[in-house]
């Protein structure tokens, strides 16, 4: 017996007594399930060589799982989002073609062989380096994830988009290979007075941002593989910023200058744009951490319940800025009582978590919800709490409890239970 409640061997014989009731309700029946009898045409002929796709990609049969747009969103397709299909993901790890992409001008495409980056400011040697350059430093492999601090934004005043992918998918998780930045800082030399860098992108938005050089040193990475691959163009090939727990924008893509200095650089983007305007007229600014989050992803309203009553597996991700998630616990009546659920696989600092809640469903209505914890104590607050803090206008870090309604037929509705 599992610790929710469901028997194993009475969930495998359930599912062979399902098959079997399954065939007896088919006009077929008497002749068998047709996809066991039936030659099928994979059965007869030989397939394709294996150097017809040397890459490699998806099943056909996968052809629904890409990333997604919203058309009204954004201005222009230069300057929008792709979102993430969460839920149709299993594990931690995203699939480099499926990571969200935020671009404000474009993707880049730019010659490695002519691609440099620099260091100046308050350094004893301002250098510039070479891709090559960078491949002779000692390098290191990471996995964290990647978050949007406007992901979730337009949930703040209440449910909008039906499904997780828009909700939440401005999300990734992978394996980042890369330079410390703290070595190549030091083979800059940093002078006395050095507080602040400032990264900036080689793209037309000449993005940049302010990051503490405390943060710099700590566990930043200057990137230029994900996944064990060459970073994506739309990912800031061949060289980006990681910047660990952090709001995405500050991971600066198509990176081509660390300036050091002294204080911050007042930036549009910290000062225009990320920040939170409060209740009382002033504004939240420089709010870098991605406080502890989660949703649950299956089911969901593009994943709804495909069978009947009976064995269902609640999946969800959770992740913190933080560190390692401790605990995620699910409710399935709107946050009136709460399960613990498992969490499975890696459990890594800053990484994504997947947490799984096996319970035997009887057809009813559900509230699902899900509700994360860290190991720094900070517990996933509701939406009430939020807008309490902060009040109705904000957009950026909304880490609010998220509500799906799973109907008797198992269709799903994005709703708010604050």
């Amino acid at each position: 017996m599992s610790e929710n409640g469901i028997d194993r061997r009475k969930l495998l014989t359930a599912g062979v007594a399902l098959g079997g009731a399954a065939l007896a309700g088919r006009a077929s029946a008497a002749e068998g399930d047709p996809a066991i009898l039936e030659v099928k045409p994979w059965n007869q002929y030989l397939g394709p060589g294996v150097e017809a796709a040397p890459y490699g990609v998806p099943s056909p049969y996968e052809s629904h799982v890409v990333r997604r747009d919203v058309a009204w969103l954004t201005a222009s397709t230069e300057s929008s989002v792709n979102f993430t299909p969460i839920h149709e993901l299993d594990g931690i790890i995203t699939p480099n073609g499926l990571c969200f992409e935020r671009h404000h001008a474009g993707v880049a495409e730019i010659d490695p062989a002519e691609h440099r980056l620099m260091i100046n400011g308050l350094v004893e040697t301002p250098l510039v380096f070479t891709m090559a350059d960078l491949m002779r430093f000692p390098r290191e492999n990471r996995i964290y994830f990647l978050e949007c601090a406007a992901n979730s934004g337009m949930e703040w005043r209440g449910a909008q988009l039906n499904g997780c992918q828009y909700t939440h998918g401005m999300l990734h998780c992978v394996m980042y290979t890369g330079v410390k930045l703290s070595t190549l800082l030091e083979e800059a030399g940093l002078r006395s007075s050095a507080a602040w860098v400032l990264p900036e992108g080689a793209d037309a938005s000449l993005m940049t941002r302010s990051v503490p050089l405390e943060k710099a040193m700590d566990d930043c990475l200057v990137a230029f593989r994900m996944n064990g691959e060459a970073l994506r163009p739309e990912q800031g090939y061949p060289l980006r910023l990681v910047v660990p727990g952090w709001e995405g924008n500050m991971w600066v893509k198509w990176l081509r200058r660390l300036e050091v200095g002294d204080k911050p650089w007042q930036q549009r983007e910290e000062t225009s744009k990320y920040t939170d305007l409060l209740t009382n007229g002033k504004a939240r600014r420089f709010t870098w951490v991605m406080d502890v989050k989660s949703v649950i992803t299956s089911p969901s309203p593009q994943k709804p319940v495909g069978h009947g009553p009976g064995p269902m597996v609640i999946s969800g991700i959770a992740w913190s800025g933080n560190g390692r998630v401790t605990r995620v616990d699910v409710s399935i009546d709107g946050g009136r009582n709460w399960r613990s659920a498992r969490i499975d696989g890696p459990s890594l600092s800053k990484a994504l978590h997947r947490f799984y809640l096996d319970i035997d469903w009887d057809g009813s209505e559900l509230f699902l919800q899900s509700r994360a914890m860290d190991e720094a104590g900070v517990v996933q607050p509701t939406k009430d709490v939020l807008r309490a803090a902060r009040g109705d206008n904000s957009i950026y870090h909304n880490n609010g409890i998220q509500t799906w309604h799973i109907k008797s037929d198992g269709s799903a509705e994005n709703v708010e239970i604050s």
